[in-house]
């Protein structure tokens, strides 16, 4: 009796791995690596493999080059996958490198994610690294600087692979139109449709083009037109959109909802985004700039809150560190807003841009030799700490003759209420030092609150309102 599944056809290879490049003319992209004269190129010209780590993002062809390198050098390939495998693959790799120097072949050793290895598994490397019974190849999405160890880091060589560009993604699609669908039709729209949701990963680009295949052939469309791979990619197309006004408009939406203290929208455009694929670290990169832009100092807790969320989803990972992206999201849509810094920070920034190269005033330069101090460097320079208040007042930290710019305006709210408030009565200091000699003010600005004279042995007055004010995130 036959079997029932005797009948079926055989499961039918990936697209994206028929489309492996079998030569290193083949692969796309990477030509400062594999151009003439670049370093892969003299290496795979000089039959003389060293080990490497490959740092780039996903679907640039980190696999690849490490398998065009085995058979260039006629080595053998033996490949771990830093996710899946422990202590007892490792060995077992090892093992396997020296059976193949026994029949006298020489192993190139690929580790994917290779940063995802704690400190010992890639210590375990280094022995067989150095002894010569392995090339170490290792592929990562990562800085190695962060992420791989400094002594398996010295014994090879860092090369950054790119995204892809337009020009090699387009070359790639009429590769794989070619080889999976030649038969049919996709204009002109609906291909570039394909290659900006796939974002310069050639992986991806392979899996969209299978994807819209099978839903063109289930549809009898043909040929594929922009609105088709619109709707045949629905689930994906924010997953895959990241260069396109969809994306962008997401982005936009968190932002603005955080900014507009909205809490339920700002969790909504969150989860939107995340639901579609987006990278949570970008998202967490987005709440950083949120903090510094539109927090501020109104609530310098928001930068804190906003970063310890990305160095949490670093080490938990999804789904767990999602929720610290969340709560990071909540905090800064509730906190008090201020943008006096971003507004300061672009207004010195234009101000420089323009303005000529000021020197440093005398008193406020160093004077590390005695040729200086002649030269009257740091002269009449007064030390805060050992003025009253512990500030001096009058004193110039300007390049002279550029009168005071104001740009740092704080707002009433949250802490930055209470700097302003400081500063306020800093320029009181400053306005009286400058009419009567040293005539100190004993009291600041209080905004309506009684006036009180704090001794200067307990403090700059304000300061200690300045130290308790982050408790108030209104």
């Amino acid at each position: 009796m036959t079997d029932l599944f005797d009948a079926l056809e055989p499961p039918q290879v990936p697209l994206a791995e028929r489309m492996r490049p079998q030569t290193l003319d083949e692969v796309a992209g990477q030509a400062h690596l594999l151009g003439p004269g670049k370093p892969l190129r003299l290496a795979f010209e000089s039959r003389r493999p060293h080990s490497m780590i490959l740092w780039g993002p996903p679907g640039v062809g980190k696999t690849t080059l490490a398998r065009l390198m085995a058979r260039g050098f006629d080595a053998e390939f033996v490949a771990l996958s830093a996710v899946f495998s422990g202590v007892k693959e490792i060995r077992e790799a090892i093992q396997q490198a020296q059976a193949a120097k026994a029949r006298g072949r020489h192993t190139i050793l690929f580790v994917d994610e290779v940063h995802r290895f704690n400190k010992a598994q890639q210590d375990a490397f280094l022995p067989y690294v150095e002894q010569g019974l392995v090339t170490f190849i290792g592929a990562t999405t990562e800085n190695p600087s962060f992420e791989v160890n400094s002594a398996l880091l010295s014994r090879a060589a860092v090369y950054v692979l790119e995204s892809l560009d337009h020009e090699a993604m387009l070359r790639l699609f009429e590769r794989a139109h070619a080889i999976a669908c030649p038969t049919l039709g996709v204009d002109e729209d609906a291909r570039e449709r394909l290659i900006g949701f796939a974002d310069g990963d050639a992986r991806r680009l392979m899996n969209l083009i299978e994807q819209v295949q099978v839903a063109a052939e289930t549809a009898k469309v043909d040929p594929v037109s922009a609105a088709f791979v619109d709707q045949a990619l629905s689930r994906n197309l924010r997953r895959f959109d990241k260069g396109g006004e969809a994306f962008y408009d997401q982005i936009s939406a968190l932002h603005k909802s955080v900014r507009g203290s909205d809490p339920d929208a700002s969790l909504y455009w969150l989860c939107r985004m995340l639901d579609g694929g987006a990278d949570p670290l970008y998202l967490g990169r987005r709440l950083i700039r949120m903090a510094v832009e539109d927090i501020g100092l109104a609530d310098p807790r928001a930068l804190e809150i906003a970063l310890n969320a990305c160095h949490t989803y670093e080490r938990l990972g999804s789904p767990e560190g999602e929720l610290a992206l969340a709560q990071a999201t909540i905090f800064m849509a509730c906190a008090a807003k201020s943008n006096a810094a971003y507004k300061a920070y672009n207004a010195a920034r234009a101000f420089v841009a323009r303005d000529g190269s000021r020197p440093v005033p005398l008193h406020l330069r160093n004077a590390p030799t005695k040729l200086m101090k002649a030269l009257d460097y740091g002269k009449a320079y007064r030390y805060a700490h050992d003025e009253p208040e512990a500030y001096a007042a009058g004193e110039n930290y300007l390049p002279e003759g550029m009168q005071p710019p104001g740009w740092y305006q704080p707002t009433p709210r949250g802490l930055e209420g209470k700097i302003g408030q400081k500063l306020a009565w800093l320029r009181e200091l400053d306005r009286k030092a400058t009419e009567g000699g040293k005539q100190y003010a004993r009291q600041p600005p209080t905004g309506g609150q009684a006036s009180r004279e704090v001794p200067a042995s307990k403090g700059t007055p304000g300061e200690e309102r300045i130290s308790a004010a982050g408790d108030d995130p209104s």
